[in-house]
């Protein structure tokens, strides 16, 4: 499958897994999202992670909520974020930026 073939079904999969996850979609759509899993790591990695985060809110309880985070905080996390999706997209970690 070309790249740009390989990225349209990608979002056309990634606009359906929750639907898969929950299995709420018609046996056919399943199978085209199995069939594409089965050909796309990266597709699996992000319905792994969508199937976790799913998880993660189903076990959710309001009374374990933390205060919200400071400014700080959050700036650090999503330069964090920010080190991580660079390290994908070049294959080489990301040195810590303190």
């Amino acid at each position: 499958m070309e790249s740009r073939e390989r990225t349209e079904k990608c979002k056309e999969v990634v606009s359906m897994l929750s639907g898969y996850l929950n299995l709420e979609l018609p046996a056919d759509a399943c199978l085209d999202v199995e069939t594409h899993l089965a050909a796309c790591p990266p597709c699996v990695e992000f319905a792994e992670s969508l199937r976790k985060t799913v998880e993660l809110c189903r076990r959710y309880r309001p009374a374990e909520l933390p205060a919200p985070l400071g400014r700080q905080a959050r700036e650090q996390l999503l330069e964090a974020y920010r080190r991580m999706l660079d390290a994908r997209r070049t294959g080489k970690p990301q040195q810590s930026q303190r």
